[in-house]
Parts: C-alpha cells; sequence; structure tokens
C-alpha cells in the first residue's frame, strides 16, 4: 500500500515538525512540509491525500490555495491560531483545528482523510 501523503503548510518549525510528528506516528505518512504559500503550490504537482494549513503564513494567507484544494476535492484541515470566523464565505465549511491544538484532533483529521488507516 502507498503511503498516506500528507502536506503541511506551517511556518513556524516547531510547530511543523510537531504536526509532522503527530500525522506519522499515527499512520505511515510521507510528510512534505512547507514555510510559504509559494512552496505548497509547487509542492501540490507531488499529489498528496491531505492538507493541514496554517492560515497566516510568511508569504500571506492560504486562503487561495484551501479553495484550490477545496476546487480540486482535496481534503484539508486549517490548524490555525486565526479567529475561525474571519474565513472567506465559501471556506466557512472547511475543517478548523485552533491553536494551541490537541493532538487528538489531528488524529481525527488524519483519520478521516486516510480512511481509518493506521501505523503497521
Amino acid at each position: 500500500m502507498a503511503p498516506f501523503r500528507v502536506l503541511i503548510l506551517e511556518d513556524d518549525a516547531i510547530l511543523a515538525l510537531d504536526l509532522a510528528t503527530i500525522v506519522t506516528c499515527w499512520t505511515d505518512a510521507s510528510i512534505t512540509s512547507c514555510r510559504s504559500i509559494a512552496q505548497a503550490k509547487k509542492a501540490l504537482a507531488a499529489g498528496f491525500d491531505l492538507a493541514l494549513l496554517d492560515i497566516d503564513v510568511e508569504d500571506g494567507k492560504s486562503y487561495e490555495l484551501a479553495q484550490t484544494l477545496q476546487d480540486r476535492e482535496l481534503p484539508f484541515a486549517f490548524v490555525s491560531g486565526s479567529d475561525a470566523t474571519d474565513r472567506p464565505e465559501a471556506l466557512k465549511n472547511a475543517a478548523f483545528i485552533s491553536k494551541p491544538y490537541m493532538q487528538r484532533d489531528i488524529e481525527k483529521i488524519v483519520s478521516s482523510a486516510s480512511g481509518g488507516r493506521r501505523h503497521p
């Protein structure tokens, strides 16, 4: 079985590492971690099964990227300290996990997107 592929957009290296650790402890994930929207857009070409997006990163807000994911029907969740009510109307129904997050909340998103597939 191919590894579960996760894109993490997070400009705080410690938080990106924490998210990656939670995801890889939960499933056999292959992680692509990006610090900027520009990097994340390039990473889209490689394909992935889930994206975890901070909203405010070093080169702007990730709303346009999230809209692209939504249009392509690719699963994603915002993992952000931003106010959830500030999201554009088209993204109001997207999954949102507030920082500081609980590990279990990340695990639920990963489990849902991976079909419950756990690390062997």
